[in-house]
Order: structure tokens, then C-alpha cells, then sequence
């Protein structure tokens, strides 16, 4: 399957995102996925106009999976996509890359909450269609 809705940023790393053994903090690849993801919501599914509708993504889940180690200086790019979408939840698949190399794969799952209520809705409509076989 094609990779939907596919995001990609360049990072750079801070002395603040180094932990004590000198590489890249768990905690930073965190906040990169963020980043992706906002920025894949804002090229598709931009954050102001669901909140406008009342609605908003949340966070379900997030599995990372590290595979080198990343270092300060270095250069990071990282991509996410949407690799799956079911009745109320979507699954997003992300990569962080160094020098063409994959540094860490993610995947984190979301749904779409109602705000009144914090009650589930469906998944987007645009990706849910996107997704229709």
C-alpha cells in the first residue's frame, strides 16, 4: 500500500536533547513524532479547523522501536504517513532516518473525541475514504 498522507521534517539535534550517555533522550523521538504529526494534520486535517468543529484527535497509543543510536550534530529526517484506518481509530506509521538509515520506527494509533463530551466519533471522513477498498 501506497504511503497516504505522508509527512516528512528535517530535525536537528540540541545539547538539551542529549540523556548521559550522549545520544538522542527516548523522550525527544517522542516529541518529533509530534511534530510530524502536527504537521501531517496541518497539510490535510489542519488542528484549527477540527477544534473549530468541536472535535479533536487524541493520542491512543505509541510503539517505537529504536535502531541506531542519533548524536549531537547530526541531522535527523523523519517521516509519518497513515498506514491504516479503522471505523473510529487510524494508525500512523513514522520513521526517523540518519544519513538514509533508519535511526527508529514508530507507530502510534489516535481517534477523533467529540469536545462536549470526550466521546468517540468515526475516523475522518477524508481518511476514511482515502482508505475504502
Amino acid at each position: 500500500m501506497s504511503r497516504q498522507f505522508e509527512v516528512e521534517l528535517s530535525f536537528s539535534v540540541g545539547t538539551y536533547d542529549i540523556d548521559f550517555a550522549g545520544i538522542v533522550s527516548n523522550i525527544v523521538y517522542l516529541r518529533w513524532l509530534e511534530d510530524l504529526r502536527l504537521a501531517m494534520l496541518e497539510a490535510h486535517l489542519p488542528l484549527e479547523d477540527l477544534l473549530a468543529s468541536g472535535t479533536t484527535p487524541v493520542l491512543l497509543s505509541t510503539q517505537i522501536d529504536y535502531l541506531r543510536a542519533i548524536r549531537l550534530f547530526e541531522r535527523p529526517r523523519g517521516r509519518i504517513w497513515v498506514a491504516d484506518v479503522g471505523r473510529a481509530r487510524w494508525t500512523l506509521e513514522a520513521e526517523i532516518t540518519l544519513e538514509g538509515r533508519a535511526a527508529a520506527r514508530a507507530q502510534q494509533v489516535l481517534a477523533l473525541i467529540r469536545l462536549a463530551d470526550f466521546r468517540p466519533l468515526p475516523a475522518p471522513a477524508l481518511l476514511r475514504d482515502a482508505f475504502r477498498p
